[in-house]
């Protein structure tokens, strides 16, 4: 049985990702900006460009501080970032924060929150990053219901 998960982008996503190899639709999710159909409560992508991600540290962090934390409730979490380590550390940004203080951002929430972080480079390689993603989020979840199915399936043999 081949697997063709469908991706979900957020209806209030402002600049939505490119995808290639999976058909994409657009709907309203609780979190993130990107899930998969029929797997919206495990599955949610943050995506930020780096002036999103300036705003998110700097006047928005409180709000987005509450998207960290609904994010912590999704097993498959992941926040993408349009930028790579040699951007951040760089500053080139007109915001007034400091290459430290984004970096550090970042690090605390990897630890305070679990969350990964991708550092995708551009636009293009986000997409294809998130992509990639959204698929083996989907491929984990079928494979365990698969095999849960057929344990059930075997379970129900025996007692019959």
């Amino acid at each position: 049985m081949k697997l063709t998960p469908t991706i979900i982008i957020d209806s209030r996503e402002q600049c939505p990702l490119t995808f290639s190899n999976l058909p994409a639709t657009v709907g309203t999710l609780d979190a993130g900006d990107y899930s998969i159909v029929g797997l919206t409560h495990v599955v949610a992508v943050e995506r930020k460009s780096i002036d999103d991600l300036l705003a998110c540290i700097g006047r928005e962090r409180e709000r987005f501080k509450r998207e960290l934390q609904r994010l912590r409730a999704f097993r498959f979490r992941l926040l993408v970032i349009e930028g790579d380590a040699a951007n951040l550390e760089r500053g080139e940004w007109r915001s007034q924060l400091a290459p430290a203080h984004v970096l550090g951002s970042l690090a605390a929430w990897c630890a305070q929150y679990e969350l990964p972080v991708w550092l995708a480079g551009d636009r293009d390689a986000a997409g294809r990053f998130v992509e990639r993603f959204l698929y083996q989020a989907a491929r984990c979840v079928f494979t365990e219901y698969s095999a849960a199915s057929a344990f059930l399936e075997s379970v129900e043999e025996r007692e019959l």
